[in-house]
């Protein structure tokens, strides 16, 4: 069977992440997603979020530093955990 090559991450897509927008759109989609994402935590600690979230904390720092790519059920989580929308198209 032939080896599936490696997905590009969302920083990849980007310049300056989170910084630079990107020009691919669903890349652009989830730099919004981590800038929302970090507005929403604010003063909080990333292993609080998480907590309150049920999932990892390693999976909020790799969405945060562009390193993953944020799955539908860890979209609900936070933004139900942080009651905030945090996907907007």
């Amino acid at each position: 069977m032939a080896r599936k090559e490696a997905r590009e991450t969302p920083a990849m897509l980007s310049s300056r992440w989170p910084d630079a927008p990107s020009t691919d759109p669903v890349g652009e989609a989830a730099r919004r997603f981590a800038l929302n994402l970090k507005a929403a935590i604010g003063e909080r600690s990333v292993r609080e979020v998480a907590r309150a979230a049920g999932i990892d904390e390693g999976t909020i720092r790799k969405i945060l530093l562009g390193e993953s790519w944020p799955d539908l059920r860890t979209i609900w989580k936070l933004e139900s955990s942080l009651d905030a929308e945090l996907y907007a198209r």
